[in-house]
């Protein structure tokens, strides 16, 4: 069996996995958070938001457990495991990792995208289009066979798709009649048909549309390549969903290193003020008067010299890659904290001049009480809706950091690193447009359901708002 070994980012996390979940426990027993997140869930916008999300974190996750594949038992009997680290997702598209073809071709094509000299049986040559060795290489005659086949394959996967949905809608509806005096069937037409309080049948429908999808295009890739190869055959589709975990991870760990400054610095200079809100504003003043792009371009090359000049260190190429990407969360991380450090100590300011915060400190309690009971709680939903807005952006911005070369490693798969291949390929005639669209696709879909989910987050928590309805 293989060997767990977890990267530090697969570590960080697993571990933000754990505090969203103990986050969630604690909402679930305070009532106004209670409230708030029902409030967000009323919302059909953000339930389908949360689908789509749902999605892409559950990629997410199962690329971010890694192993050591086990190669062979050593002379002494003791195992000998691979120093190349794969993920869990690695091992469920491993097919696609094989299928290599020699170069580009199109989405779901059965020949090559380039021209080549095919040796005849009779011993002449002439120029035309390969076949691909895995690309619809089962047909006998493509040209007769390949759309049948396409038509046919699609709709066994968007079949097998909607049953393992409708198993799933049976699930939960047998679930929720234990709870109520419907039937089973009863209780699916009323999830289905948007008769529950809450829009659970926006959440179902759009589940059934994301299973169809992945259906048909694990089917499909199965027989051929569904969104064509780049320059050295790899499959682009197994590209785009690799670059999934680089987008959250860039999304979400940047959270952990930005959080905690914008907190502790941003409610110290409302509340303090004096030399400590001096002093803070100085910091974060400079900082911003630094351009964000020179300062992460500096610290990413020198990062990129210490690991050069300290190879030894690293066991495998995708161990370094994911430092430098670790890097990357930390600087973006450094660069982004000013902004939410400043909308907290505006609302501290507000916040302290309050006559509970007034009568706590006439009744003698200490200051890390109060900043505990009354101010954090209260600037809460500023830190939810600034991270929740912030995430689509830190998204787009590894997109442009790896476009101009100081983003991710260039052996990481992400959005970005896709985007930054395909620049020349728009150069070519005909164009070789497929890893580009595939990676703006989607970019585009996570980016859009973040918004919209942050949307209705705002929506939900922001007091000004709640009071306007």
């Amino acid at each position: 069996m293989p060997r767990l070994d977890l990267l530090w980012t697969d570590v960080l996390i697993w571990l933000l996995v754990g505090l969203t979940a103990l986050f969630a426990t604690h909402a679930s027993r305070q009532p106004h958070l209670r409230g708030a997140w029902r409030n967000v869930m009323r919302s059909r916008t953000a339930m389908i938001s949360a689908v789509v999300l749902g999605t892409y974190a559950a990629i997410g996750l199962t690329d971010s457990v890694h192993f050591n594949p086990r190669l062979a038992d050593g002379e002494d009997g003791r195992p000998v495991y691979s120093t190349q680290l794969v993920s869990l997702l690695d091992l469920l598209a491993a097919p696609l990792l094989e299928k290599r073809e020699k170069t580009y071709s199109a989405p779901l094509a059965t020949h090559a995208f380039v021209k080549e000299t095919i040796e005849l049986p009779d011993g002449s040559t002439r120029r035309d289009y390969p076949r691909l060795n895995y690309g619809g290489a089962h047909l006998e005659d493509p040209e007769r066979d390949w759309l049948p086949d396409v038509l046919r394959t699609s709709g066994q996967g968007v079949l097998a798709g909607a049953a393992v949905w409708g198993s799933f809608v049976l699930l939960v509806s047998a679930i929720g009649a234990r709870r109520q005096p419907w039937s089973v069937a009863g209780q699916a037409a009323r999830l289905l048909g948007g008769r529950t309080e809450l829009p659970w049948h926006a959440a179902l429908w759009t589940l059934l549309v994301v299973l169809a999808l992945a259906g048909a295009a694990i089917l499909l890739s199965g027989k051929y390549h569904v969104l064509g190869t780049d320059k050295v055959g790899q499959d682009v589709f197994y590209q785009a969903v690799k670059s999934i975990r680089t987008g959250l991870v860039i999304g979400t760990l940047t959270t952990l290193v930005m959080l905690p400054a914008a907190l502790v610095l941003g409610i110290a200079a409302g509340y303090f003020k004096g030399w400590v809100d001096d002093v803070i504003q100085y910091l974060y003043t400079t900082l911003n008067a630094i351009p964000g792009v020179l300062l992460i371009a500096a610290a990413v090359l020198l990062m990129h010299l210490y690991m050069s000049s300290h190879a030894e260190q690293f066991d495998s190429v995708t161990e370094r890659a994911d430092l430098r990407l670790l890097f990357l969360c930390a600087i973006l991380g450094v660069t982004s904290w000013t902004s939410l450090c400043r909308l907290l100590r505006g609302e501290t300011f507000k916040l302290r001049e309050l006559e509970y915060v007034q009568a706590a400190h006439a009744m003698g309690v200490r200051h890390a009480t109060v900043l505990y009971r009354h101010v954090l709680p209260n600037v809460m939903h500023i830190v939810l809706i600034t991270v929740v807005l912030d995430f689509s952006g830190l998204v787009l911005a590894e997109a442009v950091l790896s476009y101009i070369n100081i983003g991710v490693d260039p052996s990481t798969d992400s959005w970005g690193n896709m985007i930054n291949s395909a620049r020349l390929e728009l150069a070519r005639e005909p164009v070789v447009w497929w890893s580009l669209t595939a990676a703006f696709l989607f970019m585009f879909i996570l980016v859009l359901a973040a918004n919209l989910f942050a949307d209705a987050v705002r929506d939900a928590f922001d007091p000004r708002l709640r009071n306007a309805r």
